[in-house]
């Protein structure tokens, strides 16, 4: 952990935190605490460390974004994440918000699509000391059955379909996050699980890439 933790980190990550997590009416404490403790930078190419606390979704692979830090923490903060919850998150990338989450919850799974990211993601996380956070590969839309029922679903990056298949791994009172795409609309959404039934509220508005097999298919009109 040592070698992500310079001067230069620190003070970047504070400007971030107070510049645009605390200016977007983020006010939860323990959200705000995993934003300033959690160094970003260990979850990017070193090539682009510098970029790391820009406002911006940032490149981790072949068209594979983390996404912005202030859309990251509001939804967090909308998900509610208590210390006693099971988290997962997909299209995990390099592993950044499965970081924070492991800060909020007591279990977190992370899985991406894209074997190579996952392995970064492992790498980064053990190096932080969090071994405990397991992650897997598997398509985003399929989530990570064999652990759950999850508390709490958190999209890495938005999709343009309804993911039933991860809504049927939320607990009863769970909640899902995400940023839902309906043509070139963008908004992040918090759905919830109550009495076998799924209600949605829109968060705020919002932009973030694709997730691998998140894009809705052409219709063909004949």
């Amino acid at each position: 952990m040592s070698d992500f933790v310079t001067s230069d980190f620190v003070i970047a990550r504070q400007k971030m935190v107070d510049g645009q997590v605390r200016t977007s009416d983020v006010t939860d404490t323990r959200v705000i605490d995993a934003m300033l403790t959690v160094p970003r930078e260990a979850f990017v190419p070193d090539d682009r460390m510098a970029m790391a606390y820009l406002d911006l979704d940032l490149e981790v692979g072949d068209n594979r974004f983390l996404q912005k830090p202030v859309v990251v923490a509001r939804l967090l903060q909308a998900a509610e994440v208590r210390p006693t919850d099971g988290v997962l998150v997909v299209g995990c990338a390099s592993g950044y918000t499965a970081a924070l989450a492991a800060r909020l919850a007591a279990r977190v799974v992370a899985t991406d699509p894209d074997g190579a990211l996952a392995a970064r993601a492992r790498a980064a996380l053990d190096k932080l000391g969090l071994a405990d956070v397991a992650v897997a590969v598997a398509p985003v839309a399929e989530g990570n059955p064999a652990q759950a029922p999850y508390d709490v679903i958190v999209l890495e990056g938005a999709t343009e379909i309804v993911p039933n298949e991860l809504y049927r791994q939320l607990k009863e009172g769970g909640r899902l996050v995400g940023v839902f795409a309906d043509g070139n609309v963008q908004r992040a959404t918090l759905v919830t699980h109550s009495h076998d039934d799924f209600g949605s509220r829109i968060l705020f508005d919002a932009s973030a890439r694709l997730l691998p097999g998140m894009r809705q298919t052409p219709e063909f009109v004949f």
